[in-house]
């Protein structure tokens, strides 16, 4: 697993690795030193006697958002982070994982629980990590690939969306089993669904160019008051990375600048973008409840996930609902605690409790998404505007 993480870098040099495109954003140097990081603090230091850290400077530079840990450096200025170099960072990866190694067998039960989370962290940031290299790529004028893409054959647009009615009734969301899950997915409780219905696709590019083409970014009747602000003040056009030009609509990607599919799953929306889409459409979007309800009957592992290094994009709905893989979909409901959820003591208990405020849950997974890393009760979060992710739209409706 931390092996995928170092061959996702594997195009990059020590300047690629470096650079901050944005606050949001971090560089991957950081990303990689980051998640060694989370090991050598939460699993060697407190576990195992006589640790001696990599490098008493780390903690500073590398530790997120933990404030029981003490002060860090600025989530804005990490490309400042010149040195240590792309080489010291991977040489770091290296001698964590050998203590973790040599150390594992004599590790409490608890510290092996934390071995575990920091490895499905770990895949959070590998995700973060093709997408914080695209957004960099994205401000480099030559727009370069870091993988080449693929050739593709013409895939036919698919057919009208087909609605999966649900009735009204009691249903159990949440986490339940012996399995991982983040704190956030957990307890299961019962959450009441009025007569609704979920498309068994995402909208497509080509359905999105219809929405542009119809006056979607410039008609303030289907945008939030706050969505329509940030459309002013950005110049929101369309989703991220696209482009028009003579020959049409293109999109740069991490295997370079491209013609749109207009078969494929847009993605980069915000949920501005997702809900005006929808209110175009005559739809909603649907609630985490919804969807998870819906979801549960399907296989996870049947969707298009990162299994290894390389290209990395939406794929064409070939028929038949699919809930997971592709691009993270926008719901209707704003991250907050599930009832009687409880942060973890320590530490560690700032991992999600605390970020639930002003965000929109998204579910299902992305094509940048590690295989084998979300479920049905997966909650993924960002704010409103960001859309650097793979996020995309599937659409619900009253009934």
């Amino acid at each position: 697993m931390r092996d995928l993480s170092v061959a996702l870098v594997a195009p990059l040099g020590d300047a690629d690795a470096t650079v901050q495109s944005m606050p949001d954003a971090s560089p991957a140097k950081w990303h990689l030193a980051h998640t060694s990081w989370f090991f050598e603090t939460f699993v060697l230091r407190d576990n195992v006697p006589g640790y001696t850290l990599h490098d008493e400077r780390f903690p500073f530079l590398f530790n997120s958002y933990y404030e029981a840990e003490g002060a860090r450096h600025a989530r804005d200025r990490r490309g400042m982070i010149t040195r240590p170099s792309l080489e010291e960072v991977l040489a770091y990866r290296a001698y964590v994982d050998a203590a973790v190694d040599d150390a594992f067998d004599d590790l409490p039960r608890d510290a092996r629980a934390l071995i575990e989370l920091g490895c499905h962290h770990e895949q959070q940031h590998q995700e973060l990590l093709l997408t914080d290299i695209l957004h960099l790529f994205a401000q480099n004028p030559v727009e370069p690939a870091i993988w080449p893409g693929a050739r593709k054959m013409p895939v036919p647009m698919p057919g009208p969306v087909a609605w999966i009615e649900g009735t009204a009734e009691v249903c159990e969301i949440g986490h339940e089993g012996d399995g991982f899950a983040f704190d956030c997915e957990s307890p299961r409780h019962a959450a009441l669904l009025h007569p609704h219905a979920i498309a068994d696709r995402t909208v497509t590019n080509g359905e999105w160019m219809q929405f542009i083409a119809d006056g979607g970014y410039t008609d303030p009747r289907h945008w939030l008051a706050d969505g329509w602000a940030w459309v002013k003040a950005e110049a929101i056009e369309a989703p991220l990375y696209w482009q028009r030009g003579e020959a049409g609509w293109t999109r740069f990607g991490l295997d370079g600048r491209r013609a749109i599919d207009p078969a494929a799953p847009v993605t980069h929306v915000s949920f501005y973008e997702a809900d005006a889409y929808a209110s175009w459409a005559g739809a909603r979007l649907p609630t985490e409840s919804e969807w998870e309800c819906a979801a549960a009957a399907h296989d996870p592992a049947a969707g298009n996930f990162l299994d290894a290094a390389g290209p990395v994009e939406p794929r064409p709905s070939t028929g038949g609902p699919a809930f997971f893989g592709d691009v993270w979909e926008w719901t209707g409901s704003a991250y907050r605690p599930h009832p009687g959820f409880r942060a973890a003591e320590g530490a560690v208990g700032e991992y999600n409790g605390k970020f639930m405020s002003g965000q929109f849950v998204l579910r299902g997974g992305s094509c940048a998404t590690p295989r084998g890393h979300v479920r049905a009760s997966y909650r993924n979060f960002f704010y409103p505007h960001q859309r650097w992710q793979f996020t995309g739209v599937r659409l619900a409706k009253d009934v």
